[in-house]
């Protein structure tokens, strides 16, 4: 019944084969972080490795760590996920996780300093938040559901969303859910979609908790379910990831415990 039911959501457009087609990943160089468990960001000169209370920035080109932030044990930071950077300031998914009811924030720093520069707090949330991007002039933020630790009865991967949401963070009527045979693939231990990113060719590519994979997914214009069109290999396991806003393809994962993975991205020709 279920592999029926799969069949047919992708023959209405819910889903993919996704096969990897051509896409190549290429590792340019890796370099020890110890910050780097729950994700990278960058500017394109510095890159911002994140886990739970604290970040290091470092120089992308030689991997020296030049400013580092720490939030103080029992504070209000508890679990900082992805990041990303736009004028000037770090913007960081940030969850109460694995506390339940599920509450949720954008944590924002300076990045020149690396203080905190501002927060939107979403307070209590369907979902724990993951990671945001940018598109279309508007704000995605995915908020997750987990099968076991941090979740809630009821509500297991499946319920994993995208919600779009204006500059004053109001949300605007767009959102999308992942598809099935995607969850069922990084939802096998009860985890989700821990990164998320639009790259440089307008595509969704997502990461799940600790698959070796980088997905990548299409997002319809009058369809509630993403479409997954490939998978690509990578030497990671899970987490988020930031692509460079100057170098074409570039990309930045990590590799826990502390190391920042550099490659590139080369799509089918």
């Amino acid at each position: 019944m279920l592999r029926l039911t799969l069949v047919l959501l992708a023959l209405l457009g819910g889903l993919s084969a996704a096969e990897p087609a051509g896409w190549r990943f290429e590792e340019l160089r890796r370099f020890p972080a110890p910050e780097a468990r729950q994700g990278v960001a960058s500017d394109g000169e510095f890159l911002y490795v994140i886990t739970n209370r604290t970040i290091g920035k470092y120089r992308a080109a030689t991997g020296e760590r030049v400013a580092r932030w720490e939030g103080a044990a029992g504070g209000p930071i508890i679990h900082l996920n992805a990041g990303i950077v736009r004028e000037g300031k770090l913007y960081c998914a940030h969850s109460n996780y694995p506390t339940v009811p599920m509450e949720s924030s954008v944590e924002i720093f300076d990045t020149a300093t690396l203080k905190p520069a501002g927060s939107h707090k979403f307070g209590r949330t369907d979902g724990s938040l993951t990671w945001i991007d940018r598109r279309n002039g508007q704000w995605i933020a995915c908020f997750v559901h987990y099968g076991g630790r941090g979740g809630v009865p009821g509500r297991g991967p499946e319920w994993t969303r995208l919600v779009a949401f204006d500059d004053k963070w109001q949300p605007t009527g767009g959102s999308w859910t992942l598809p099935a045979d995607l969850v069922a693939k990084i939802g096998e231990r009860g985890y989700s979609v821990s990164g998320g990113a639009f790259g440089p060719d307008g595509l969704l590519y997502a990461t799940g908790h600790d698959n070796p994979e980088l997905y990548v997914l299409n997002v319809p214009a009058a369809h509630p379910v993403l479409r997954w069109t490939a998978t690509i290999p990578v030497p990671i396991e899970g987490q988020a990831f930031g692509w460079d806003p100057r170098a074409k393809g570039v990309i930045y994962f990590i590799k826990r415990p502390g190391e920042v993975i550099v490659g590139k991205i080369t799509p089918p020709k």
